[in-house]
């Protein structure tokens, strides 16, 4: 689709600040290989303990982030200037 008409550093920026997409993947990652559980709890139990652990990720910086941002100022032009000085 769409997505791929940016180039990679753009379409990593988006693909990795989607937070709704990296819970889920980070649910599938988690409950996958497992057949089943006792109760709701031990999923609950299961899913929080994985976002803790996920969490930790979501902090690290963009990696290239000089590069994204000029790719974003190319394809979004005009987007970005009451954010960012160029």
């Amino acid at each position: 689709g769409v997505l791929f008409k940016y180039p990679e550093q753009v379409r990593k920026a988006i693909y990795t600040t989607n937070a709704v997409e990296a819970v889920h993947r980070q649910f599938r990652k988690l409950t996958k290989t497992k057949g089943g559980f006792a109760n709701e709890n031990a999923l609950l139990k299961l899913l929080y303990a994985g976002m803790l652990k996920a969490s930790e990720k979501w902090t690290h910086p963009v990696q290239n982030w000089n590069l994204t941002l000029s790719q974003l100022s190319i394809h979004f032009e005009g987007r970005l200037d009451d954010y960012v000085d160029l």
